[in-house]
């Protein structure tokens, strides 16, 4: 493989125990190990690192083009929703505005769009969306006693 890699070998050692998730620190031991020479073919460090070979060749070409700092910048995908249609957003919006039958937990929420909308959200896909694109907090007492109840429900 001929690939010049700017950095030293030092200096890719210290850049990787630095790296905070285990996508970037695979990408500069990619750097470091195609440094060294440590791998004959492209697929066989594709192989080690357990990547595939079109995402090894992806980096390869990012870190050529553009150096590293865009290769170890994190990159957002901005995918439309298969689940969370404008629609459902819509819905669940006004449901979490009407104060006559409020949801009672992210659990409910879960129920109510299946039965209303015939769609199986998972819990934690459901709980995160509602705490990003809505801010929800729902809070519910945990005391059984009833009179605490009204008393918490009327505080918040």
């Amino acid at each position: 493989m001929s690939f010049v890699i700017r950095e030293t070998t030092s200096g890719l050692k210290k850049l990787q125990s630095k790296q905070k998730n285990i996508k970037s620190e695979k990408k500069v031991t990619c750097l470091y190990l195609l440094k060294t020479g440590s791998f004959k073919t492209q697929k066989e460090l594709a192989s080690h690192l357990r990547i595939g070979l079109r995402t090894l060749e992806t980096w390869l070409n990012i870190y050529r083009n553009e150096g590293i700092e865009k290769l170890l910048s994190p990159q957002r995908r901005n995918k439309k929703s298969k689940i969370f249609t404008p629609a459902l957003h819509k819905a669940l919006e006004e449901k979490l505005k009407d104060s006559k039958s409020p949801l009672l937990g992210y659990w409910h929420a879960q129920q109510w769009v299946k039965e209303e909308h015939g769609i199986e959200v998972e819990y934690p896909w459901l709980r995160l969306y509602l705490i990003t694109r809505f801010k929800t907090k729902l809070k519910v007492p945990r005391k059984k006693d009833d009179k605490a109840a009204e008393a918490f429900l009327k505080t918040t």
